[in-house]
């Protein structure tokens, strides 16, 4: 029997669709160091970082639509729509004649991309058993590091020889592939249907799927005004501190993820590794994150999400500044997987987290904002990150995402320690 019990298809069919998530995310970093070799196309390391921007302010945008608009369109086709957005985006970059149509690619990418991460957090932590929410959410997110691999995988494959285009037309499939079987499989949340005025088959589905029948107060918040009042609950005096603490924690782990996926590779290449070695070391990367994800669920059902998240952090610093050392090729290599370990799940723990403080009827729109605030980080990073490789100080890039992960530490432990605060008074 399945730890998730009757929730196991419903976080199988999420992890497919954050699988494909992962791998259209992570597919840039494996293939820009092919990119600025390629003299026909003309990417220069400065527009590299500013092209991650935009990708990352998509998803920002996204990330923040999508919350607020599944009330009344529901959440499995907000999830379908976000699949054939961002797939469309890989095949406009696999056919861009330049940098500009490519960063136009990599916008329209990072709008699908931005909606389709909360859409399926809330998903998984409504299905979800309660007290396997932390074990749950640590499986879906082994599903972007695994597609973090697959991509990494191709663009050392296909890259080399056949051209980095071919890297992004392989992220059309999911049009193909996930959809369909989303809109076929995935049942639509019984919140969202008991909000649209569907009693009975919201019934039905929370019968199904062994969960309680949804409550008005449960009910998603639905409208326009509604929503905004949404936003501003997440304010009231209960959580008036947790959310913004929750926000930096988010900005942080997202800065951290984004940086490192999109930068790693080229940084340590500048460091002396060869680009075979370079690329590599971010699919290492990548395992060290699914490793992780399994380990970091089960340890926060134990001892909260909060808690982990944490511990992770200040371990992802303090292996950021060993890194920053000439290391040997083989100690490097163990130090980058348990930076992954530890790197990855900690910004997801963040969203765990907020899955505990926030009831149901704010989980979606609270996680949305989670998640959208913190792609301010995934937006800041990749611009950071090529100019210090434009100016040739990417050594510091390892000292200033430490100290990311120091500030994230920080910021989650005090969110979780107000949200107890508040649940006792």
């Amino acid at each position: 029997m399945s730890p998730l019990g009757a929730a196991t298809p419903v976080v199988a069919l999420c992890w497919l669709a954050v699988f494909f998530d992962g791998l259209d995310v992570t597919v840039y970093g494996a293939v820009m160091p092919y990119m600025l070799d390629d003299p026909r196309f003309g990417l220069e390391p400065g527009m590299a970082g500013t092209i991650g921007s935009w990708t990352t302010f998509g998803m920002l945008i996204g990330a923040l639509g999508a919350g607020n608009t599944t009330d009344w369109l529901g959440r499995r086709n907000v999830l379908v729509a976000c699949v054939l957005v961002f797939s469309a985006g890989s095949g406009v970059c696999a056919l861009a004649t330049g940098p500009g149509s490519f960063a136009a690619g990599r916008l329209l990418a990072g709008l699908g991309l931005g909606g389709l991460m909360p859409t399926c957090l809330a998903m998984v932590a409504e299905f979800a058993p309660p007290r396997r929410l932390g074990l749950a959410t640590g499986i879906l997110m082994t599903a972007y590091h695994a597609g973090g691999m697959a991509a990494t995988g191709l663009g050392l494959a296909l890259a080399p020889q056949a051209g980095w285009r071919w890297v992004f037309a392989v992220g059309v499939l999911p049009a193909a592939i996930a959809a369909p079987l989303l809109l076929r499989a995935l049942p639509e949340s019984p919140s969202v249907l008991f909000a649209r005025g569907d009693a009975a088959r919201a019934r039905a589905v929370a019968a199904r799927y062994e969960l309680p029948a949804p409550a008005p107060g449960e009910a998603p918040i639905g409208g326009a005004a509604e929503r905004l009042r949404a936003a501003r609950a997440l304010l009231a005096p209960g959580s008036r501190l947790t959310t913004p603490l929750l926000w930096a924690a988010s900005f942080c782990g997202l800065m951290l993820v984004y940086g490192v996926s999109t930068w790693l590779p080229q940084m340590m290449r500048s460091a002396g590794y060869g680009l075979s070695s370079s690329v590599s070391l971010l699919m290492v990367a990548n395992a060290g994150g699914v490793v992780g994800m399994l380990i970091a669920g089960r340890v926060a059902d134990r001892f909260g999400a909060g808690r982990v998240a944490g511990l992770w952090f200040a371990l992802t610093a303090g292996a950021l500044l060993l890194l920053s050392a000439r290391l040997p090729l083989s100690v490097t290599y163990v130090v980058v997987a348990l930076t992954g370990v530890w790197l990855f799940s900690a910004s997801t723990m963040v969203y765990a987290l907020a899955g505990r403080i926030y009831p149901t009827a704010l989980r979606a729109p609270g996680i949305g904002w989670v998640t959208g605030i913190g792609r301010l980080g995934a937006v800041v990073s990749p611009w950071l990150g090529g100019v210090l490789v434009v100016r040739g100080s990417q050594g510091w890039g390892f000292a200033v995402f430490a100290l990311a992960g120091a500030a994230g530490c920080v910021t989650v432990l005090l969110a979780a320690y107000g949200s107890r605060r508040t649940s006792r008074s």
